[in-house]
């Protein structure tokens, strides 16, 4: 997804990756989980490790620029899977021989990541895995567009989105932007361009309908801390309870990952309850896991999945 040309071997068998950002989720759904031999510890997604137990004893040669180039030879890859911001890390591995294919993690946006997926996919044989996934995200990304396509400007909820600090956030062409506007919403920060700095003044200023607070930032503040703040507590959206903390399942559902597409579907339901009434996410989310992930999930193991007391550790 870098652009470069890499010489990849007509058969992968043996995987090294080099980044967070979904890259382990992507080669699980589409059925490479066995191939790898090195990533980063796992420890962030115990549903995923707990599903592939193999996960936890598999050698992590470094990530991103902090990359262990003499372990990662140790681990023969036929294939290193990098980020695209590790340029330096990846140019120490290319330069060892070893041929380095660079993903977008969190630089994605809605139509890459689908070309990801199938590329990837083509890397390790999984081609048909792959389509099926494209093929149900192109389902959902239009079930979304008919239902909310018919909402009047006006009338569609103003959303902030909270990196982990209530004064962090994403602007526009960032993962954030895309997964309000996807569900129907408008993203209160576009006007910063890619910024994700601000003061409470602007906060207030912009007063959001609608608040939903990542999953994936370091410690999240308890709706308590937030209801209790002399300036966040008067925002409209703390008034009336219109705080949403992001789902986590096997990976951040706010984030760019195959499951985000579920992500997606949350907050359109979120946002628009009556628009979609008929959907029922454990239903869907149980669905997914079962097609992709090859893991059966109960109903209490979803609904843990939307429990803000838990991601908030209240």
């Amino acid at each position: 997804m870098a652009g470069n040309e890499v010489d990849v071997p007509d058969k992968v068998e043996r995987i090294l990756i080099t980044c967070y950002g979904g890259a382990t989720h992507e080669l699980t759904v589409l059925g490479g989980a066995d191939l790898i031999v090195g990533q980063p510890s796992m420890k962030p997604f115990p549903l995923l490790a707990g599903m592939h137990p193999s996960f936890k004893e598999i050698p992590d040669a470094g990530s991103f620029n902090n990359v262990n180039v003499e372990e990662a030879l140790k681990l023969n890859p036929d294939l290193v899977i990098a980020s695209v911001t590790s340029a330096q890390g990846n140019r120490q591995l290319a330069e060892a021989g070893l041929p380095v294919v660079a993903v977008l993690t969190g630089k994605a946006d809605v139509e890459k990541i689908q070309r990801e997926f199938l590329l990837v996919g083509s890397l390790i044989g999984r081609e048909e895995r792959a389509q099926r996934l494209v093929d149900y995200w192109q389902k959902v990304l239009k079930l979304l567009e008919e239902r909310t396509a018919p909402i009047p400007r006006e009338e569609r909820k103003r959303v902030y989105y909270m990196l982990g600090n209530f004064l962090h956030t994403n602007g526009s062409d960032w993962w954030g932007e895309f997964l309000i506007t996807t569900a129907g919403g408008i993203n209160v920060a576009s006007e910063l361009g890619r910024g994700r700095d601000i003061n409470a003044e602007t906060l207030l200023r912009w007063d959001p309908d609608d608040i939903i607070v990542s999953g994936n930032e370091g410690s999240l503040l308890p709706p308590a801390e937030l209801r209790d703040h002399p300036q966040i507590g008067t925002l409209r959206a703390v008034r009336e309870n219109r705080l949403h903390y992001c789902p986590v399942g096997a990976f951040w559902w706010d984030r760019p990952s195959p499951e985000a597409i579920l992500g997606f579907l949350w907050l359109g339901k979120t946002l628009y309850p009556s628009r979609f009434a008929d959907v029922d996410l454990t239903v869907e989310t149980k669905a997914f896991f079962r097609e992709f992930y090859d893991a059966t999930l109960s109903d209490e193991d979803v609904q843990l999945f939307f429990n803000p007391a838990a991601l908030a550790r209240q």
